[in-house]
């Protein structure tokens, strides 16, 4: 019994090893040891984090989370590896020997700790060849693990800074916090909206990019962004609001590319969801009418006139229940705000603020 135990323990954690690291999909099955940590540990650091009031310490808190969860997770197989091999020694007749010490499952556990970290201290030693050759064993998947550790980190923290990347970048095309009517007003006018089919076009790569990393390292979805205003969820939400109201209100090149980059934006949305396990849920009205009105005559008046009328407000309807659903769902269980459509007073760019210079703020605000 003993020994299976160890060993269903240990391709336990060899299998959930493999298809989190090496394994480049999305995995559907419900009962996996990285599952069950996360929906463990994920819930209670949250509940814990809204005892801070202030929304930058909330903010600096939840960001510990993902790279900590990251270390944690490591940690969690280093200790089941070690688990099942102490079983596995123990139900070989604990053959290990150690000066001053009985034989027994803790000295089999001190025995597999010894050996996975390839410490040679030479305390100890297997004394029957069925126990040899599990310490070779061990010996051999503690390098491996060490290996995995060394190509993990830098692989997750790339495509974390790729994220990031386009995320900061957004800061001067939509506005901190970003959202769809400030990303449309920036790029107004005929060359805007040659540059604005650019930017989506550079957005749906992100998407894509997006949907490809968080997929097969979901745990990137709980990295956060280093400002507060800015968010993975956000600059998505952002993009998918733009490509809606561009579809229903504009025709020609720009409505094309919308298309195609809320095509794939939708499906990260949607994708994403699925793997953390977030049905759609009811939106709040994000675009009341007055709220459409106003921000279809501030761009009117900026040189970008949409379409309008109740055809158009029914095409954007159709459009945002497509994946608002989805979007509050990821932004409930993650603890990310959603941005709004339209905001009514003008906010300062992250890169337009500093600690120290007040003295171009007025200069800035008068050209941006």
């Amino acid at each position: 019994m003993t020994a299976v135990a160890g060993i269903v323990l240990l391709a336990t954690v060899l299998w959930d090893a493999f298809e989190t690291v090496v394994l480049p999909r999305r995995v559907n099955r419900r009962l996996r040891l990285t599952r069950l940590f996360y929906g463990a540990t994920w819930a209670p650091f949250a509940r814990s984090a809204a005892l801070l009031k202030k929304v930058n310490r909330r903010e600096a808190y939840l960001s510990l989370y993902g790279p900590l969860s990251l270390v944690l997770l490591l940690a969690l197989w280093a200790c089941g590896l070690i688990a099942a091999f102490a079983l596995l020694h123990y139900s070989a007749g604990s053959a290990v020997a150690m000066s001053g010490e009985r034989s027994g499952l803790l000295l089999d556990l001190y025995m597999s700790g010894s050996t996975f970290f390839t410490l040679g201290l030479g305390d100890v030693a297997p004394v029957a060849w069925p126990s040899r050759a599990l310490t070779i064993l061990e010996a051999g998947m503690g390098f491996g693990f060490l290996a995995l550790v060394i190509g993990y980190f830098p692989v997750t923290y790339q495509a974390f800074s790729a994220r990031e990347r386009s995320i900061s970048l957004l800061d001067a095309r939509a506005g901190s916090p970003p959202s769809a009517g400030e990303l449309l007003r920036r790029h107004r006018g005929e060359d805007g909206l040659r540059a604005l089919e650019g930017v989506l076009h550079e957005w749906e790569h992100w998407a894509a990019e997006l949907l490809e990393t968080h997929l097969s390292y979901s745990m990137l979805a709980y990295f956060r962004s280093q400002h507060s205003n800015q968010s993975w969820i956000a600059a998505l939400t952002t993009i998918l609001d733009a490509c809606a109201l561009l579809i229903a209100g504009t025709e020609g090149a720009i409505a094309r590319q919308a298309r195609l980059t809320f095509a794939i934006a939708r499906h990260a949305m949607v994708d994403l969801a699925q793997v953390f396990s977030t049905p759609p849920q009811a939106p709040p009205d994000r675009l009341p009418a007055p709220v459409l009105a106003r921000l279809l005559a501030e761009l009117e008046g900026a040189g970008l006139a949409l379409a309008q009328g109740p055809e158009m407000e029914g095409r954007l309807a159709d459009l945002r229940r497509l994946y608002e659903p989805f979007a509050v769902a990821l932004s409930r269980h993650l603890l990310q705000p959603l941005p709004q459509w339209h905001y009514e007073t003008r906010r300062r760019d992250n890169w337009q603020t500093s600690a120290w210079d007040k003295t171009s703020a007025a200069w800035m605000d008068e050209h941006f």
